[in-house]
C-alpha cells in the first residue's frame, strides 16, 4: 500500500516538477522613455523568435526584448533617436542605419539613426564565461532585426563624412 502510495504522489508531483525547472525568470530590463510610443509596436510584434541561435527571453519591461540564456542581446524601442554626430561610426545593415558605440568594449551599443523612436540594441558581450553567443556577431543580430525596426519609418539617413563635410 505505501509503495502504491508513493508511486502516486511521484506521478502526480514529476510532470509539475518538470514545467518548473523548465521555467526561466523574466530579463530584467528598464523601459525607455517613449516605450509607449505606438510606432514601437509594429516592430515589437515582427521581432523574430531566434537571433542566430539564441532563442527569445520574456522581459519585464514594454517594448522590450532579449535573447539568449543568459541574455546576450538586448532591444528596448522608444530611445531618443539620436542627433548627427560625427563621433559615432554609422553603420548600414539590411538598409537600417545604425550608430555603434563601443565605448564600453566588449559590449556594445547599436542605436537606430533616423528612425522616431529610435530603437537601441545592446550586445552584452561583457566577457563572462557563462554568456555564450553560439558565434552570433553584431552584424548578424542587426541583420536578422532589420524587418522588425524597419517597421519604423526613416526620416533621415547617415551620410559618409566626405559629404558631412561639404
Amino acid at each position: 500500500m505505501r509503495s502504491t502510495r508513493a508511486t502516486l504522489v511521484i506521478a502526480l508531483t514529476a510532470p509539475l516538477l518538470l514545467l518548473l525547472v523548465g521555467c526561466t525568470p523574466a530579463v530584467v530590463l528598464d523601459a525607455a522613455d517613449d516605450a509607449a510610443n505606438p510606432a514601437c509596436a509594429p516592430a515589437m510584434v515582427r521581432l523574430p523568435d531566434t537571433v542566430g541561435e539564441l532563442a527569445a527571453r520574456e522581459t519585464d519591461a514594454q517594448s522590450t526584448a532579449a535573447w539568449g540564456q543568459p541574455a546576450f542581446v538586448l532591444l528596448r524601442c522608444g530611445v531618443p533617436s539620436p542627433a548627427p554626430t560625427a563621433t559615432l561610426p554609422c553603420i548600414t545593415v539590411d538598409g537600417i542605419d545604425w550608430l555603434r558605440d563601443d565605448s564600453n568594449d566588449p559590449n556594445f551599443v547599436f542605436t537606430t539613426y533616423g528612425r522616431t523612436p529610435a530603437v537601441e540594441v545592446i550586445i552584452d558581450s561583457d566577457g563572462n564565461p557563462d554568456v555564450t553567443n553560439d558565434g552570433v556577431s553584431g552584424f548578424d543580430v542587426l541583420s536578422e532585426l532589420a524587418a522588425s525596426v524597419s517597421e519604423i519609418p526613416a526620416d533621415r539617413t547617415c551620410v559618409s563624412p566626405e559629404v558631412a563635410g561639404s
